[in-house]
């Protein structure tokens, strides 16, 4: 009894404190901010009560998986994403017709050394747009280096030699993507860069702050090298990149065996999938708020960028369930392509312009699924500071960044003096142990996070459609 007693009481102390938490947090508020803060905690009650995202996301990663532009699993994705849009209930659901790059990775690719007798085998996997080696694979001897310009100055020593780009994150920033953008020149370029000294092949050690056995894939260019230049080009899991790099320092003549079989073929047809809700006072003004329907084949794009669009819809199902009715129209997009092209994003700017859309703003999910911190906004300085002035709204809810800052890639062609184009950014730690893997799978996902991600979205959607509504009926 005096165990109950206790316990009792303990959850009282508890209901109390929370209570005079809100009441607190209350009286900083404007009148209308009370609103804005009663709306937002409606949404987020709703999304862990009665979320949708995750079991889309199960069906979408389970039943579909990988979704690789031209492949018959991104055009799946379009009919799923067709179909679920419409169970939404969104006012009008379509297709949105755009030719797209098809590359496709052909058999599994093989890599080995052999060191003091001994033979290790290497994870690999063809980075995107790369040519295939010979059937019988490449043999070389390898040369490292850990930067571009390093390569650039080997010149003519890297003839008929595999180059091994072995330059990791710096672990000491914070941000991980700041650290992938620091060493992914080397995934994208390197094959374009050795290639036109003769050498031949390029290794790339994987794009991930984790030391692991999982080979990252993602895009690469051979510029404007002839094609007789070409070279075939893989990335290496980070762990096979540190062994590799002590044997060579042990045995810097070893040869490196790696064959891959992949190719591209002509453009094929797809779509974006667009659906929206209509604005009750301004419909022509329209708010985008999307992620990327395509991924690559290794895993089952879960976190990139499943998450993303399963949290995007959910956005226009937390307005309908709430009976949320927007100002402006809220379009909901799934990108096509953005992994190897952005040719969904093109084209979505390429018809928003030729149709005199008035897009003033846009959001994007293409972050991962994790627990969320907040946005970056792409604006002008007086917008930007009416989004960071909603900081106290926001905050109470894990929301505390609201830094200037890129958007994303399938939104950005967007972009104008006065469009404010947003980045959903959840936490970044774990994003680079699934990105472009094998193990991007859906067991990766937390329900909790995921729906907590969209629950931020759709409060910032909505206090962008309430305050930016009114800015633009003002200079009007």
């Amino acid at each position: 009894m005096k165990k109950l007693l206790l316990l009792t009481t303990i959850s009282l102390c508890i209901l109390s404190c929370n209570k005079k938490t809100e009441e607190k947090i209350a009286k900083g508020f404007s009148s209308e901010e009370k609103i804005d803060s009663t709306h937002i905690k409606t949404l987020f009650n709703s999304v862990l009560k009665e979320g949708k995202s995750y079991e889309w996301l199960r069906d979408l990663t389970k039943n579909i998986g990988g979704r690789l532009s031209g492949s018959p699993e991104a055009a799946k994705a379009v009919i799923w994403g067709e179909k679920i849009m419409n169970e939404v209930g969104l006012d009008s659901v379509w297709l949105q017709p755009v030719m797209v790059p098809h590359w496709v990775r052909g058999e599994k690719e093989i890599a080995t050394y052999t060191t003091n007798g001994i033979q290790k085998n290497v994870p690999i996997c063809a980075l995107g747009f790369s040519i295939a080696t010979p059937n019988t694979g490449i043999l070389a001897e390898v040369l490292e280096v850990k930067s571009l310009d390093e390569a650039k100055a080997l010149g003519k020593k890297m003839e008929g030699k595999i180059v091994f780009f072995n330059r990791p994150f710096d672990n000491t920033l914070i941000n991980t993507f700041s650290a992938y953008g620091g060493c992914v020149d080397q995934r994208v370029q390197g094959a374009a860069i050795c290639g036109q000294f003769g050498a031949k092949g390029v290794i790339v050690r994987s794009m991930t702050n984790s030391v692991d056995d999982f080979p990252h894939t993602g895009t690469m260019t051979y510029n404007d090298l002839p094609k007789e230049q070409h070279i075939p080009a893989a990335a290496i899991s980070s762990n096979a990149a540190n062994i590799l790099s002590t044997d060579l320092e042990k045995n810097p003549n070893l040869k490196f065996y790696f064959k891959q079989s992949c190719k591209t073929l002509p453009d094929a047809a797809s779509f974006n999938v667009v659906g929206e809700i209509r604005g009750t006072e301004t419909p022509e003004n329209v708010f985008v708020v999307g992620g990327h329907l395509d991924s690559w084949d290794l895993g089952e794009g879960a976190h990139d960028d499943g998450t993303g669009i399963v949290q995007s819809l959910e956005v226009a199902y937390l307005f309908k369930k709430n009976n949320i009715k927007p100002k402006n129209t809220i379009r909901i997009v799934f990108f096509m392509n953005e992994e190897n092209g952005t040719r969904g994003a093109k084209k979505y700017a390429e018809l928003a312009k030729f149709n005199k859309e008035n897009h003033i703003g846009g959001l994007e999910s293409d972050a991962g699924g994790h627990t969320p911190r907040g946005f970056s906004i792409q604006a002008n300085s007086s917008n930007t500071k009416l989004l960071q002035s909603w900081k106290k709204l926001l905050s109470p809810y894990g929301l505390h960044n609201l830094d200037k800052g890129g958007s994303g890639a399938d939104i950005s062609p967007l972009k104008g003096d006065g469009v404010t184009l947003v980045g959903y950014r959840p936490d970044s730690q774990r994003y680079f142990d699934y990105h472009h893997t094998s193990s991007d799978t859906f067991d990766k996902v937390n329900k909790r996070e995921l729906e907590l991600g969209s629950a931020s979205m759709a409060s910032i959607v909505y206090l962008m459609d309430k305050y930016l509504y009114k800015n633009t009926l003002i200079k009007q």
